[in-house]
């Protein structure tokens, strides 16, 4: 194949394929880091040997295949899946499609179709459980083991953090440990980065099926998550980009070793980081970089071949555009960019005087940084200006001629970080619907105290002026009790024509004092009106 260009995957294989051949490692090895079976190994090892590196490159890129089932018969199979056969198990269905609608299909194709489209076989087979103890890989980074564990780490009265830790199988020694807030994807960004950055780019990861590592939903037999691979997250992303295999356990105890490495750091590390005093988290990751040396030394074993199998990073490669978050975002007829309650602007390049309409990537890089990506071109886009709505609601909070602080109160600041959220992390982390109707909360709230620290400062009153405090009120108060007293008015009626409710004029009638004039005041009035009466 003239000009042939490999991918970070066919790299890998390449490597791995290098490696058996000098007998670094034996088949069985090889082809777990692939991720394929033995026998597929043994046919990559003898194309290699045939034809080279070009024997890695699959023959069929960029073309279809020639059996491709069609859309309208995959329509039709499900529609008699769902209609006709219901409740016939996959391997019945094939042999009926066969017999009675001449559809000549393979089983494998035919449940690939019913598990799309959500119908599962209505008869399962349960295999049988064999565990056995698995030998260590021969090599140090041929294969990584990562994990996190949520823990009370600075003692009983300390916060609750999460130790992100990376162990090596051939070694059993941790490359690399940070602890975090709690277990996100940025989280395993830092973990990668310095693994890579101290030790180089590894061949494998072996994880559980955390939603940061993958997607996957229940199977049919109910007994193990099933992996969208077609579907990566972003931090299985990254590891495409570099090559790395991803190997997913079934259960705990197939991850043994960072199982009870966990046990060993939340034994130790947490009366080391007792001893030291530390209350932080800054304070905890500072223990724990002096930690994992001694660690390493006491724990750690020699592999079977002492050359390491990391790969050394590409200068070509840049390492914080690979370890970030991705999204795709059309660019705004204004060259403005949304991205999680930010507005970026572009800027005309050399080679493009605009990119409205434009399919661009925005990368959320771990610094903080904000870059937009067009065609593999590094943008730098700058925060947009605000619209007139946003500069009105911020003038309407500040006196002419004042900045953002009025009065002791922060006036917010729209085109500032906004903090993050504790949902469930899509992105940068955080949902755009919830996080923008927080953030107008947050701006009424502030704009309104804002508005009554400058009333108070003014000498204005703040809220409605109290019932006592209107013109005459006092007064018609005075007659309306003259009245009451007497029995020609109730008190829910001089409450109507008060306009106050009935519960102020109870609070104000009982508030009133009974002084020996206003008794005799009262006697007078009753006696007059029985005068009247009887007159």
């Amino acid at each position: 194949m003239k000009g042939l260009t490999l991918t970070m995957k066919e790299q890998t294989r390449l490597h791995i394929m290098n490696g058996v051949l000098e007998r670094q490692w034996a088949v069985a090895e090889a082809a777990q880091l692939l991720g394929v079976s033995e026998r597929h190994t043994w046919r990559l090892l003898a194309a290699y040997r045939k034809e080279g590196a070009a024997a890695l490159a699959h023959g069929n890129r960029g073309r279809l295949p020639s059996n491709t089932t069609s859309p309208a018969v995959q329509e039709q199979v499900i529609a008699l899946a769902r209609e006709r056969y219901q409740g016939v198990n996959h391997t019945h269905f094939t042999e009926l499609l066969a017999e009675w609608e001449g559809i000549q299909l393979s089983r494998a194709t035919v449940r690939r179709l019913l598990v799309g489209a959500g119908l599962a076989s209505s008869r399962h087979r349960q295999p049988p459980r064999h565990r056995y103890r698995r030998e260590r890989m021969p090599q140090e980074g041929m294969l990584v083991q990562i994990d996190g564990s949520h823990h009370q780490w600075l003692g009983e009265g300390g916060p609750w953090l999460t130790l992100l830790l990376a162990v090596d199988d051939a070694t059993g020694t941790v490359p690399y440990a940070l602890f975090r807030e709690q277990e996100d994807t940025e989280g395993y960004f830092r973990l990668m980065k310095g693994i890579i950055q101290g030790r180089g780019i590894p061949l494998a990861l072996y994880s559980d099926r955390y939603f940061v590592f993958c997607y996957s939903k229940p199977s049919e037999t109910g007994e193990a998550s099933v992996i969208d691979r077609g579907k990566p997250t972003q931090f299985g992303r990254a590891m495409q980009e570099l090559g790395v295999t991803q190997v997913f356990a079934r259960s705990p105890e197939a991850k043994g070793r960072i199982e009870r490495a966990n046990g060993t750091f939340q034994d130790r590390l947490v009366s080391e980081l007792r001893l030291a005093g530390a209350s932080t988290i800054d304070e905890a990751n500072a223990i724990l970089e002096a930690f994992l040396p001694r660690f390493n030394e006491r724990f750690g074993v020699l592999a079977t071949q002492p050359e390491p199998s990391y790969r050394p990073i590409d200068p070509g490669l840049d390492i914080d555009a690979v370890l970030c978050f991705k999204e795709l975002r059309r660019v705004d007829k204004d060259n403005t960019v949304q991205y999680h309650g930010h507005t970026l602007q572009i800027f005309p390049g050399s080679d493009r005087r605009t990119y409205a309409r434009a399919r661009v990537e925005v990368q959320a890089r771990l610094d903080g940084k904000l870059l937009v990506c067009y065609r593999g071109k590094v943008l730098t886009p700058g925060e947009a200006p605000p619209l007139a709505a946003t500069l009105r609601a911020l003038a309407a909070a500040r006196p002419e001629g004042e900045s953002g602080v009025h009065m002791g109160i922060d006036i917010p600041d729209l085109t500032a970080e906004k903090p993050k959220a504790n949902k469930q992390r899509t992105g940068l982390g955080w949902e755009g619907d919830w996080y923008h109707d927080e953030s107008r909360k947050c701006i009424h709230r502030d704009l309104v105290r804002a508005g009554m620290e400058r009333a108070r400062q003014q000498g204005k009153r703040i809220g409605r002026p109290r019932v006592s405090e209107r013109p005459d009120f006092q007064q018609r108060l005075e007659a309306f009790v003259d009245r009451i007293n007497l029995g020609l008015l109730s008190r829910r009626q001089a409450a109507r024509e008060l306009s106050i409710g009935y519960a102020t004029l109870k609070r104000l009638l009982d508030a009133m004092p009974t002084t020996p004039e206003r008794v005799t005041h009262e006697s007078t009035m009753i006696e007059n009106v029985y005068a009247e009466v009887l007159h």
